[in-house]
């Protein structure tokens, strides 16, 4: 999709953006008959809603002149926001849900690694991602535990559930958790990446926040608070990548932009046309939204908007399809990596202090191994028990 931020005009002006709750609260997803990277692309695009109303809240505390057009920027991002979630139907369990939460984090990771121009960041992208891989596969083995069912049927085939770098080892000291920052002449694409992806963590932290309390098995309890503490790293170390000098109304720019560039992906790949129509929706309100920014920018700022955007055109997609391979080569080159401050380093020079924090944190054992240890996924697993106890 040939879209250039700084020539094209399009999109529904801010104004014209208005939604009943028929429209916001429509007909949910299929768990099993919709393809799983419509539930991928659903929960990607929830998560970018919601950070961009963060990014607004930031930006409204921080600037008298913008409050009005930030206020009206908000209401439209939390009806666009309340559309997508209410996709996620009630035949999805909370740790089905959470199966498809890390399949997200897993595949988007994985796409955004092989596109990102900056190795480093690269590299920080890679690290992140062994750790998501390992959730799913603590969370698939309670979904067995507790529910007796395949995290197959949520994934469907197109993610590996085998352990990554072991959740165990995630936790580190918070000066471990840091990246350098992107610099002001960095690629757009690697301002986006590093935008979407720590609205993606946000929103996988908040959710685990928010549903792991709701459990009555302890270990289910103790599993999500252990792994949201993990995602709580991931927002650091993704949100570290993005330059702290930038002004606020460039990160609301910024923003834009990648809610502009993700839902246009979505546009491109998605498979459901009831759901391509909300993108396609959500797609023109965002270029509207976009304009509304870029004079904020130009008025408040007295800024040249190329400074920031480059020359306009926006870089590739993620691309929502199956990046086992991808996966598969980096655990197997990645998984005995660790963190030393802003680096990436082999397992025995890892920071001190991560280790200590680690016996510290795990001094009573460690939730994810406990919940797995017993555990070993094999495709069908619900089907082959009932044909086994039938024989």
């Amino acid at each position: 999709m040939a879209i250039n931020l700084l020539r094209d005009k399009g999109g529904v002006p801010l104004s014209q953006q208005r939604m009943s709750w028929r429209d916001m609260v429509g007909k949910p997803i299929s768990k099993l008959d919709d393809d799983a990277f419509t539930r991928v692309r659903i929960i990607l695009m929830n998560g970018q809603e919601l950070d961009a109303l963060r990014t607004k809240q930031v930006a409204l505390r921080m600037n008298r002149k913008a409050r009005v057009q930030l206020a009206e920027l908000m209401r439209v991002e939390q009806h666009q926001a309340t559309t997508i979630n209410w996709l996620i139907g009630a035949d999805h369990s909370p740790i089905e849900t959470t199966i498809g939460y890390e399949q997200t984090a897993i595949e988007v990771t994985a796409s955004v690694a092989q596109l990102e121009p900056d190795s480093y960041l690269a590299t920080g992208y890679r690290y992140a991602l062994l750790e998501d891989f390992d959730h799913l596969y603590r969370y698939s083995a309670l979904l067995d535990r507790l529910e007796g069912k395949d995290a197959n049927n949520i994934v469907q085939g197109f993610t590996d559930i085998v352990p990554g770098r072991p959740t165990i080892e995630h936790h580190r000291a918070p000066e471990h958790d840091l990246l350098e920052p992107y610099g002001p002449d960095a690629a757009l694409a690697t301002k986006l990446h590093a935008i979407t992806l720590t609205g993606g963590e946000y929103q996988t932290h908040d959710y685990y926040m928010n549903i792991g309390p709701i459990f009555a098995d302890p270990l289910a309890r103790q599993l999500y608070a252990e792994i949201a503490s993990v995602e709580s790293q991931h927002i650091t170390h993704y949100g570290s990548m993005l330059n702290p000098e930038e002004s606020i109304l460039e990160k609301l720019l910024l923003s834009e932009a990648a809610e502009v560039w993700n839902y246009a992906g979505c546009v491109e790949q998605e498979s459901n046309p009831r759901i391509k129509a909300i993108w396609e929706r959500f797609l023109d309100y965002e270029l509207g939204h976009f304009q509304v920014a870029l004079q904020l920018f130009k008025d408040v700022e007295r800024r040249d908007p190329e400074t920031v955007l480059g020359d306009g055109r926006l870089p590739p997609f993620i691309r929502f399809e199956s990046q086992r391979q991808f996966v598969r080569e980096t655990i197997d080159r990645e998984t005995s990596l660790r963190k030393n401050g802003t680096q990436v380093v082999e397992e025995a020079e890892e920071g001190t202090t991560s280790r200590d924090y680690r016996r510290a944190v795990n001094a009573d054992g460690s939730p994810s191994s406990t919940v797995s240890a017993t555990y070993s996924w094999a495709p069908g697993t619900e089907l082959t028990r009932v044909e086994e106890k039938a024989a």
